[in-house]
């Protein structure tokens, strides 16, 4: 059967377009149809900690389960044995849905893969904190590319250069990732939010951990904050590294085993086109 799918013609264009659907001119996934203006209204609480990320970023993965150890001071092997998307629920998925959400106890842990602008309103304007991750987006498209692949739902049997297209062109779900960093990446500076960056992780991890302790209010002793940068280490090897995953789905430097010359110069171009004004760098050669 997989090797049916495998020489499966490509779907045409439409039914894939067809999973979507657009929102103030943003394409959203199905589920998200007819909740928006309930997501808008979200009551948010003084307490909660947010992650927001463009899909396949890393911050719903990894980036999730270093802030429930910060945040929880949790044991990493407790980590293992339990299922962390049930702590961590997505705002706007199906499943436990918003009824659910706003009857969690406190301190909320609650993620997002929304553009800043459709997030609660409470949250443009409250204390809650928010902490926002970005991935560069050479390797992100390589890993959502990979994720629509694999999901039964979405079926994607394209070639990667088609997917690559949409993605430069904005016409995925969640919109344009162009849009998504540069909006977040506004409000960089206020005191709610923690703008950081996938590779950073990888290349700095101490850095980051002492950020989100900063970030999140949480006091360690320097034995304790050690060891928690320890524990996060082993995550990331375990996320990065674990032979049951994907190839290197978690690397940094992913875009180089698949991108050709012409499609990267075409993307360069494109990036700089649509990122020019910002001042938001990412290192694609780590």
């Amino acid at each position: 059967q997989a090797q049916a799918q495998a020489q499966a013609p490509p779907l045409p264009g439409f039914w894939f377009e067809s999973k979507y659907f657009e929102y103030n001119g943003v394409r959203l996934p199905p589920f998200c149809r007819g909740k928006m203006e309930e997501i808008a209204n979200f009551p948010v609480r003084d307490s909660d900690v947010w992650i927001v990320t463009y899909p396949k970023s890393g911050g719903t993965g990894l980036l999730q389960e270093v802030v429930y150890l910060v945040s929880q001071g949790a044991d990493p092997d407790e980590i293992g044995l339990m299922n962390i998307d049930e702590q961590l629920p997505v705002l706007e998925y199906p499943q436990p849905g918003l009824d659910i959400i706003k009857e969690l106890t406190s301190p909320r842990l609650i993620k997002s893969h929304l553009p800043y602008r459709f997030l609660p309103s409470d949250l443009h304007n409250g204390d809650s904190k928010v902490i926002y991750m970005a991935r560069n987006p050479k390797d992100l498209v390589v890993s959502y590319y990979q994720f629509h692949r694999s999901l039964r739902t979405m079926s994607y049997r394209g070639t990667f250069q088609e997917f690559c297209r949409r993605f430069m062109n904005d016409k995925l779900g969640y919109g344009s990732w162009f849009d998504h960093v540069q909006e977040f990446w506004e409000h960089h500076m206020d005191s709610n939010v923690l703008f950081l960056k996938y590779e950073d992780m990888h290349k700095d991890l101490a850095t980051m951990v002492e950020q989100l302790v900063r970030f999140l209010g949480v006091s360690y002793d320097k034995a304790q904050l050690e060891s928690m940068v320890e524990h996060c280490h082993q995550l990331i090897d375990q996320c990065c590294n674990a032979e049951a995953l994907p190839v290197g789905r978690g690397r940094v430097g992913l875009w180089k085993d698949i991108f050709t010359v012409s499609m990267n110069e075409k993307f360069d171009l494109v990036y700089k086109q649509k990122m020019g004004k910002c001042d938001l760098t990412f290192d694609f050669y780590l």
